[in-house]
């Protein structure tokens, strides 16, 4: 059994940390969220009353947070996780940061004599609840051997994307080409409305030909095709057009940084920003089917 501190339990976090329970390990829990540290304590965990309290004496901690700002405030200082935390304690971000963050907060770390990596994941709410996400992993070979044993329950893949950074970079490319699939897959579909073909008959077609992806054989954004998709239910995330917005925008900021011409990851980040003027924020990404029926034959 295992010591494990997880701070952030809230949509991703909190599946994640009672798998860990559920597995058989001791998992000392935190958020701001008194109903989410309710929620966690029903699932057999310990609820912490502190971040700081939920570290002490912890092997690995895990950390699920909103923004790079979160996390270098949670593990840096003299009040952070780094300096509370026992020597030798193996940390895991798996927030979505910028790389930048992501590996100055990792050198703190090791500097302090932790090991640390950068840990964001894939797949949404429904793999954190299965247990089948993808995790892409940036750090030493010595953290990634100590987190697969963790990671494997919380986890279907575990990829050991390279040094610290890799993992957020992967995360980034990988959202950037999902935001631009969706938006690809949801204006098919709406064409193929517009000239007559069937729904069902073009994902027929498209699935087993070379537009296929998982947008659409997996999260397809229209009703009646897949029963388990957000567009079944209201579209109702899953994964939230804000969370998508923010992910692209770190890629353009990034691209924009290394001088990388991402015209596409661009005009994609532009199409959410405008979901997001008109209050979609809290509607799951593949709603921008949704959002092109709203503002049809207006420019967007």
């Amino acid at each position: 059994m295992t010591h494990i501190g997880f701070i952030g339990l809230g949509n991703m976090g909190l599946p994640m940390a009672t798998n860990l329970v559920a597995a058989g390990h001791q998992v000392s829990g935190f958020d701001l969220s008194a109903a989410a540290l309710t929620s966690f304590a029903a699932s057999g965990g310990i609820a912490a009353s502190s971040a700081i309290d939920a570290v002490i004496d912890a092997d690995i901690v895990i950390t699920m947070l909103p923004a790079g700002k979160h996390v270098e405030a949670v593990y840096c200082g003299a009040d952070g996780l780094i300096q509370a935390a026992k020597p030798g304690t193996l940390f895991l971000d798996s927030s979505t940061i910028d790389v930048d963050t992501a590996r100055k907060v990792t050198q703190i770390a090791t500097d302090a004599g932790m090991l640390m990596m950068d840990t964001p994941v894939s797949g949404g709410v429904a793999a954190a609840a299965a247990g089948t996400l993808t995790f892409m992993c940036g750090g030493a070979d010595e953290a990634f051997a100590k987190a697969k044993t963790a990671l494997d329950i919380v986890g279907g893949n575990i990829i050991h994307a390279g040094k610290s950074g890799t993992g957020q970079a992967a995360k980034i490319c990988n959202n950037m080409m999902l935001g631009i699939q969706m938006i690809s897959v949801c204006e098919a579909f709406a064409m193929a409305d517009a000239l007559g073909l069937e729904r069902q008959k073009l994902f027929d077609i498209s699935s087993a030909a070379s537009g296929q992806c998982w947008s659409l054989t997996t999260y397809c954004p229209v009703p009646d095709i897949i029963p388990t998709t957000p567009a079944n239910n209201d579209y109702k995330p899953g994964f939230a057009v804000a969370m998508m917005l923010k992910d692209l925008r770190l890629a353009a900021d990034a691209a924009e940084a290394m001088g990388v011409d991402t015209q596409i990851g661009q005009k994609a980040k532009q199409l959410y920003e405008a979901m997001s003027l008109q209050g979609m924020d809290a509607m799951d990404f593949s709603g921008y089917f949704e959002f092109l029926t709203k503002n049809k034959n207006k420019e967007i």
